[in-house]
């Protein structure tokens, strides 16, 4: 379990006592666009929260299934929220990304003009994505949860297709580097 998901589900949390289905829906809701979590993770994830003292049990109950138990976030669990929220979030230090990967791996199995197909269609499938995204944006009133959600895909996507057009540029002397 990492601490960003610990601390999205106490974050989550705090408003009102919640089961783990209610907390599940509402990740997704609140975090559109967001890796959608299995219930699995949020009961485990609730589990170790009410071990560590961070949340704890406010109740059962009985809706035509089986029992659901609320919970809620104690004073420590605000207290590691605080904490949590006022850190910076520092700019990753390693890259890994798969994009970079499959343009050196194709210098090295293949030829440029491989590389330069891989990367072209890869484009097309980032623009295919932003203009879905900018669909929904303009397709009326969204929350605004979603708003920020598709404008930092499309940033994100924005940044991509940037630096694919400078692997494009570059595909020659990558070539020479990769496999002389």
């Amino acid at each position: 379990m990492s601490t960003h998901t610990s601390r999205v589900l106490l974050g989550l949390l705090t408003p009102r006592a919640m089961h783990g289905y209610e907390l599940k829906h509402a990740h997704d809701e609140h975090l559109p666009g967001a890796k959608p979590l299995p219930f699995g993770q949020v009961y485990a994830t609730l589990n170790r929260l009410v071990r560590d003292g961070l949340a704890a049990e406010a109740g059962h109950e009985r809706v035509g299934g089986p029992d659901r138990t609320a919970y809620v976030v104690t004073d420590l669990g605000r207290d590691a929220l605080a904490s949590w929220l006022s850190q910076i979030e520092p700019p990753a230090p390693h890259l890994s990304n798969v994009l970079l990967a499959k343009v050196v791996i194709t210098l090295l199995v293949a030829d440029e003009a491989t590389a330069r197909r891989h990367l072209a269609a890869q484009r097309a499938a980032h623009l295919a994505r932003m203009r879905e995204l900018t669909a929904v944006k303009s397709s009326g009133r969204l929350p605004v949860a979603h708003v920020l959600a598709a404008d930092l895909a499309i940033a994100h996507l924005d940044a991509d297709l940037r630096w694919m057009q400078g692997a494009v540029d570059r595909v020659t002397e990558l070539r020479q580097e990769v496999h002389p």
